[in-house]
């Protein structure tokens, strides 16, 4: 067997075992990350398991090589997103091989790169670094991006400071150098409930939360029409999305309560808290006026679930040259959605998102990664090393 075959043959096993846990979201993540430090640890390489805030939530950390400032970091969340409601074949949370593609939830989203990462820190630590290479394992990116926001700002506290970091979302294996800022909200609109015959005595959630919604989508077509625009992007404007409605039991009951959220996916140079100061301002004016003098109104309460901020990093930066030539692609690819890059970047630590796997698969039934591209992404793991060593 090859040295080739060898790191293809570990990243598979190890896939294998991170796939077995089922680490949506709403779940601990901590029983993975157990077996993560007793697999690192068994081949000498000492971790740290971080605790979060949440219960049965936590990131892990470890680093290789010298303990200087500069390096790389290699990033990646660890959770999924619900398989319920999905036409799975089979089970997702065990791995499935069939013509070429690994099948099994998280597989392209992102524990195909995990995997490549985790098996690579031993072959680091047998070279000659004279830069470190840090692995950063992370909770709740799908949900709430606490995971890196924490540990962004924990980095210069637990080691040197890495002068650079490769975020492993699934781009194809090509770089990735600047993606939109993500920020969404949970709202909730309380009002006065009765029967439909005697509507001026009661206060409609629904009719409000629907003015706000009405509010959204017109922000939207204004981006479309008029925004700035930021070429490479698809689409090359801030976009404005209300995803999920709830309100009412029958027809004949005023519902006094309405749920919603939205999101807002900014290019550079806007401002997602500029979209919300302009939804707030209409609820208050518009949406939540009193429908009698004097008498019941709706009121709302609106609470952030996810803020990722976006990056951006130049064309000429160094690690857009570094990872271009590994990966023997001289693109420079701008996406729609969100990562952690942009939380490490903020941290002071220049970030780029590359690894296999595509996007087109994440989130899917029968999400898959093709095995070809766990072998491309272990060489190019693999030369990243070489790059590091005096």
């Amino acid at each position: 067997m090859t040295r080739e075959e060898e790191m293809l043959a570990e990243a598979l096993g190890l896939l294998e075992r991170l796939v077995a846990f089922d680490t949506t979201s709403r779940n601990s993540n901590l029983p993975l990350l157990d077996m993560v430090r007793g697999w690192l640890e068994a081949r000498g390489i000492s971790c740290r398991i971080l605790p979060a805030a949440e219960p049965g939530k936590a990131n892990l950390y470890a680093m290789v090589g010298p303990a200087i400032p500069g390096g790389t970091a290699l990033s990646a969340h660890v959770d999924c997103v619900p398989v319920e409601g999905q036409a799975w074949l089979a089970d997702p949370f065990r791995l499935r091989r069939q013509e070429g593609k690994l099948i099994g939830r998280g597989t392209s989203d992102m524990k195909g790169f995990a995997a490549c990462a985790i098996t690579m820190m031993p072959r680091y630590a047998a070279l000659d670094l004279d830069r470190p290479v840090h692995l950063l394992l992370t909770h709740d990116e799908e949900t709430t991006g606490n995971g890196a926001r924490a540990l962004a700002g924990m980095l210069a506290e637990l080691g040197p400071l890495p002068a650079a970091c490769i975020v492993g979302e699934p781009t194809g294996m090509a770089p990735v150098i600047a993606h939109k800022g993500y920020a969404s909200w949970d709202v909730t609109v309380t009002g006065l409930s009765g029967h439909s015959s005697r509507a001026g005595e009661t206060a409609n959630a629904l009719h409000a939360a629907a003015e706000g919604v009405v509010w959204l989508a017109r922000e939207g077509r204004r981006f479309a029409r008029e925004g700035r625009r930021a070429e490479g992007f698809d689409p090359p404007f801030t976009t404005v999305h209300a995803g999920t409605l709830q309100a009412g039991s029958i027809l004949n009951i005023v519902p006094d309560r309405a749920d919603f959220t939205f999101e807002v996916r900014t290019v550079p140079g806007d401002d997602d808290r500029t979209v919300l100061a302009g939804f707030e301002r209409h609820m208050e004016e518009v949406a939540l006026a009193p429908l009698l003098p004097g008498g019941p109104r709706c009121a709302m309460r609106i609470s952030p679930r996810s803020v990722l901020p976006a990056c951006n990093l130049p064309e000429d930066a160094p690690l857009t040259l570094l990872v271009q030539r590994l990966t023997g692609r001289n693109g420079a690819a701008r996406v729609s959605y969100g990562t952690e890059a942009g939380l490490y970047e903020g941290a002071g630590v220049p970030s780029i998102v590359c690894g296999p796997g595509h996007i087109a698969q994440a989130h899917q039934p029968e999400e898959w990664i093709a095995e070809n591209e766990l072998a491309a992404c272990l060489g190019f793991l693999d030369r990243l090393g070489g790059t590091l060593c005096a």
